[in-house]
C-alpha cells in the first residue's frame, strides 16, 4: 500500500491531535505505513512523526490533511481529515481539491452542507479505568476560552457542591476572557489549573466529577471517555456513537484504498 502522509496546521495538545495520534498508530500497528507531521512538537515522542519541515509527498502517496492547506503537487489520494466547523468553512473554500472528507460526526457534516464525497469517522476513544477518588474535586478538561465556556463548568461545579475545581488543559488561548472570568477563581484558591496530562488515566482519577459545557464540539471526546469510563459527567451532551478501533481501522481502509 501507499504511504500515508498525515500533515496537520495544529499538533498541541488537543482533540484533533489526540485523534491524528492514535490513528497513526492504528494505521501503523496493522502494517498501513503512516507518519504525522505538525508543527508543534507535542506529537514527536506519541507516533511515528516529524515536523512540518520533514513532510515530503511522492506521487504515490496519500495525503490526509488538516487544518493547512497542502501545496497542489502530485499524489495518489487527498482526504481531508476535518475537526472543525467555522474555523476550517468548507462553504469558503473548494472542496474539490479533496477526493474524500472525513468527518467526525453527522452533525459537523450538516454545518458545513457541502455536496462532495464524504464519509463520517470518529476518533478514537480510549477506556481509562477510573476509581472515585471521593475528594470533593470536579474537574474540568482542555482549552479555556470562551468555547469552551470554562466559567459555566465552574459555575455549575460549585452550586453541585464540589469543594474545588481542577483546569486540565496547558492552552490559555484567549487571555483576556480568562482575566475577566476565570482569573478571579483562580486568586481565590477554589479554582486550581493543572496543565496538559499525557496520562488521561492519572488525570481522571484526580477528580470524582468532569464538568464540561462547551458551546460546540463536533465530537466531544471529553463526553465520550467519561461515559465509557463510567464517570459523572455534566455538561451539554452530544451522546455520540463510540466506535470500537477495528470498526474505526476498517472505515479508515475503505477510503485509503
Amino acid at each position: 500500500m501507499s504511504k500515508v502522509r498525515l500533515i496537520s496546521g495544529w499538533s498541541h495538545p488537543g482533540g484533533s491531535t489526540l485523534h491524528h495520534i492514535a490513528l497513526t498508530n492504528l494505521l501503523n500497528d496493522n502494517d498501513i505505513d503512516c507518519t504525522f507531521y505538525g508543527p508543534h512538537e507535542y506529537h514527536l515522542d506519541k507516533c511515528k512523526s516529524g515536523t512540518i519541515a520533514d513532510a515530503t509527498v511522492e506521487k504515490d502517496d496519500i495525503v490526509i490533511s488538516h487544518y493547512l492547506l497542502v501545496p497542489p503537487v502530485e499524489m495518489k489520494k487527498h482526504i481531508l481529515s476535518c475537526h472543525e466547523t467555522t474555523l476550517w468553512d468548507l462553504k469558503k473554500m473548494d472542496p474539490r481539491q479533496y477526493d474524500v472528507i472525513q468527518f467526525v460526526s453527522n452533525s459537523q457534516k450538516k454545518w458545513h452542507g457541502v455536496n462532495h464525497p464524504s464519509v463520517i469517522i470518529p476518533p478514537v476513544v480510549e477506556k481509562v479505568n477510573w476509581t472515585k477518588p471521593n475528594n470533593g474535586i470536579a474537574g474540568i478538561i482542555g482549552s479555556v476560552d470562551a468555547n469552551k465556556q470554562t466559567h459555566i463548568s465552574i459555575d455549575h461545579a460549585r452550586k453541585a457542591g464540589f469543594s474545588k475545581v481542577y483546569i486540565m488543559g496547558n492552552m490559555l488561548s484567549d487571555m483576556q476572557y480568562y482575566n475577566n472570568n476565570v482569573a478571579h477563581f483562580v486568586e481565590a484558591g477554589y479554582v486550581e489549573h493543572k496543565n496538559h496530562y499525557d496520562n488521561k488515566e492519572e488525570m481522571y482519577n484526580e477528580v470524582d466529577a468532569v464538568f464540561h459545557y462547551s458551546a460546540s464540539e463536533t465530537y466531544g471526546l471529553v463526553e465520550a471517555e467519561c461515559r465509557l469510563a463510567g464517570i459523572p459527567f455534566f455538561g451539554l451532551k452530544n451522546n455520540r456513537e463510540i466506535f470500537t478501533k477495528e470498526e474505526i481501522l476498517e472505515k479508515w481502509k475503505k477510503i485509503l484504498n
